[in-house]
């Protein structure tokens, strides 16, 4: 695992005339970011060493390297996901890879089904905290210190001080945010409404099927993390409906200018 890493990052190094501190994963909701990226070059998954490839429709499969605004950025276009197949080690990879590129902050965004009887179909939902419900967890088995300290410390596993900041972004840019417990599930399924109630009775207001992996593996490595959820479909009794992946993608495209304004205007405050 160590040596894939090394070779990666040091495949990528070759390719940056910059090493950013700063990376994103441009989850849904977020593609549009892609196309504000300047002097970038783009490096198809497939020709990555070690990296997976992405299999979900709406999801590119590239790294972006470039600027956003005057920051050096690493952004990955489309994600990897436990349902499709893959193990936790390969789902987190890329954010090994960050770590070792020397990233320190790391930006994420999702779709999620809403639980939070407060909130409605495209809000915007700043994560403070999740759920970790994967059958599997990312830091399972042996540890390498080089990566982090066997037994990390979560009790801040998204940043507060870029919470309290993308909300003041959020209130200058008049955009209404909500703030909440994302729950992580491994799908691919969406929820059964007995679903949505237990996730909700637990503590999550929203859930889906990413971020919390990668989160995890970035706190292992010392990385900050924020991520937003876009709410796409409402797990709340009296508001549950049939919900279709291609529904969930349009709502995401209807969103996505006010968290790509979020991100952007944080992203150049870090």
């Amino acid at each position: 695992m160590l040596a894939k890493i090394k070779q990666t990052a040091d495949y990528l190094k070759n390719k940056l005339p910059v090493i950013p501190t700063t990376a994103i994963i441009l989850g849904t909701g977020l593609g549009e970011l892609a196309t504000e990226i300047t002097n970038k070059t783009e490096i198809p998954y497939e020709t990555i060493p070690n990296f997976p490839i992405s299999t979900v429709e709406g999801h590119s499969g590239k790294l972006i390297l470039g600027k956003l605004g005057k920051t050096p950025i690493l952004a990955m276009q489309g994600r990897f996901h436990f349902y499709e197949g893959y193990n936790m080690k390969e789902v987190t990879f890329p954010v090994r890879v960050m770590a070792a590129l020397g990233v320190k902050t790391l930006l994420l965004s999702n779709a999620a089904g809403g639980m939070n009887p407060n909130f409605e179909i495209g809000d915007i939902m700043i994560i403070r905290d999740h759920i970790n419900l994967f059958p599997e967890h990312p830091l399972r088995g042996k540890n390498f210190n080089e990566l982090g300290v066997r037994f990390p410390d979560m009790s801040e596993a998204y940043s507060k001080r870029l919470i309290t900041k993308a909300k003041q972004i959020a209130h200058e840019n008049n955009i209404k945010v909500q703030e909440g417990v994302y729950v992580g599930t491994q799908g691919p399924t969406f929820e059964t409404p007995a679903e949505y109630n237990y996730f909700r009775i637990i503590g999550g207001d929203a859930v889906g099927m990413s971020t919390v992996p990668e989160v995890i593996v970035a706190n292992h490595a010392g990385i900050q993390c924020f991520a937003l959820s876009i709410i796409t479909d409402l797990g709340v009794p009296g508001k549950i409906v049939e919900v279709t992946h291609e529904e969930v993608q349009q709502i995401a495209n209807k969103i996505q200018p006010l968290m790509t304004t979020i991100m952007r205007e944080l992203i150049n405050s870090v």
